[in-house]
């Protein structure tokens, strides 16, 4: 244990964010840093648990009293490699991960968590300034080429463990560039793509193959957002090409909406206005402009992540106003007694995006967009009331007279993904789904095809970039121990 007294004598301190009115003026990342002492002691509040629920939460194995014990004492080395063995990828779970670990932490029972995933990222990057982040080819190579389909989190935390342990790793991507909803879903302002691209860098001179702008199968997604003009791969070409193809394709089957006036013009899907900025950002797009919330009144549908990051996009954008609405009752301050630590908690999240600017609207229900000359002016929205059965179920029933209207120029829908997407590659392939319309793993990751497997949210549904990396890394073993 660093120091036996720490979290007794400190207070968690978090590196807050950049002042709002120089923020809110570009897409650099929001979140400050500690100086190194003060992250030390921050590191020192950990208590060394005998049982560390902080483990236990984290979905990537991550063993977070042994590197923040190393990070108090200063050995910034042992520190990243003890982080190193269990997360492949702490530069990106320390910026967007939304720490599960914390919630678990048992400094939290009565007093305020470690600033864990804090921590994470200063130990990642700190290795990175040391230098000691460098690439390490596998000592030899296994006969066997492993194609993973999709270069988002899940297919990216496959190919390092498994060309790790000497595999021909082959990472297949219909986008221009490597990194999937990490770089084209998530804001710059979260997570900047410098450090996509320094891993992915360290990736290829470790004997990754990264063949990117190639499209699989004839489906809708991968190319039509981004006009990229690539070439397309069949089925049949994949299966021919490796010893075993793995799809880690996400979910991105959007959740719409079906009311009156859906058809109008200025109702996007929140990943098609993220992506394209992304893509401006990036120089990517030519058509800078479109999808644009510069001037208008906007509407974001759904209270999550997504939104969230919609809504700060819309604020940097120089959006007129920006109103988010959630058709669930707003969250507790603090845990419920049915959501007991070290449980996660539903309790309410305030964004650095929400403290730029815009209202959040609770228990809306959404009837129908207006528009005038096939363009959306309005929506018509009531409000709703939940309440809760003996045997724990939720309801809602509409208030009676409670209609209102929001003016919107531009309402993105950010309510979520229902499944992978299943034309193109997926049918193309044959490959059973299961019933949530994603694809089905009896039991792992082997799918009704015999030379190919799924891993990440394209069999499990739409999670948490953590989620997908611990799916990835676990696919990966499994592969290790189907060849040896």
């Amino acid at each position: 244990m660093g120091d036996p007294r720490g979290f007794l004598k400190l207070k968690r301190m978090v590196s807050g964010y950049r002042p709002v009115e120089e923020r809110i003026n570009d897409y650099s990342e929001v979140e400050m840093r500690l100086t190194d002492d003060q992250r030390r002691l921050q590191a020192s509040r950990c208590m060394e648990c005998g049982v560390p629920f902080c483990h236990w939460a984290c979905p990537v194995g991550n063993i977070m009293p042994e590197w923040q014990e190393l990070l108090y004492r200063g050995d910034w080395v042992r520190a990243w490699q003890v982080l190193e063995d269990a997360n492949p990828f702490p530069e990106f779970t320390g910026r967007v991960c939304p720490a599960l670990c914390e919630a678990s932490c048992v400094l939290g029972c009565n007093d305020e968590p470690v600033t864990i995933r804090q921590n994470e990222l200063a130990v990642i990057e700190k290795a990175f300034e040391l230098g000691l982040v460098q690439p390490r080819p596998p000592a030899a190579r296994i006969n066997k080429r492993i194609s993973l389909v999709g270069a988002g989190p899940a297919g990216l935390a496959a190919a390092y463990c498994l060309n790790r342990a000497g595999f021909q790793v082959t990472v297949i991507e219909a986008d221009r560039k490597a990194g999937g909803y990490l770089r084209y879903g998530i804001p710059d302002f979260k997570l900047d793509k410098s450090f996509i691209d320094r891993r992915i860098a360290i990736m290829e001179e470790e004997g990754v193959e990264f063949k990117t702008g190639v499209r699989l199968g004839q489906g809708r997604f991968g190319f039509a957002a981004s006009g990229i003009p690539g070439r397309v791969m069949s089925a049949g070409e994949l299966i021919e090409g490796c010893d075993l193809a793995v799809l880690t394709i996400g979910a991105r089957e959007p959740r719409d909406i079906d009311i009156p006036g859906r058809e109008l013009s200025g109702i996007v899907q929140a990943l098609d206005y993220l992506t394209t900025q992304n893509r401006v950002l990036a120089g990517e797009n030519p058509q800078e402009g479109i999808l644009t919330a510069f001037g208008k009144r906007v509407a974001v549908i759904g209270g999550g992540d997504t939104g969230v990051d919609c809504v700060g996009t819309a604020n940097r954008q120089g959006a007129l106003r920006v109103t988010q609405i959630e058709v669930m009752p707003r969250p507790p301050e603090h845990r419920s007694p049915d959501q007991p630590w070290p449980l996660w908690p539903r309790v309410i999240k305030t964004s650095s995006s929400h403290l730029e600017g815009g209202e959040r609207l609770w228990s809306i229900q959404v009837k129908a967009f207006i528009g005038r000359a096939d363009q959306v002016e309005a929506v018509r929205a009531c409000r709703v009331e939940w309440s809760r059965s003996a045997a724990g179920a939720w309801t809602m029933k509409e208030i009676p007279g409670s209609d209102f209207e929001i003016g919107a120029d531009l309402v993105i829908l950010a309510m979520g993904f229902v499944h992978v997407v299943q034309d193109g590659l997926v049918k193309d392939l044959g490959i059973e789904l299961d019933g949530t319309g994603n694809i089905r793993t009896e039991g792992s990751f082997h799918t009704s095809q015999e030379k190919v497997w799924a891993a990440g949210d394209s069999r499990k549904g739409a999670g948490l970039v953590v989620h997908a990396i611990a799916d990835g890394k676990a696919a990966a073993r499994r592969i290790i121990a189907h060849f040896s």
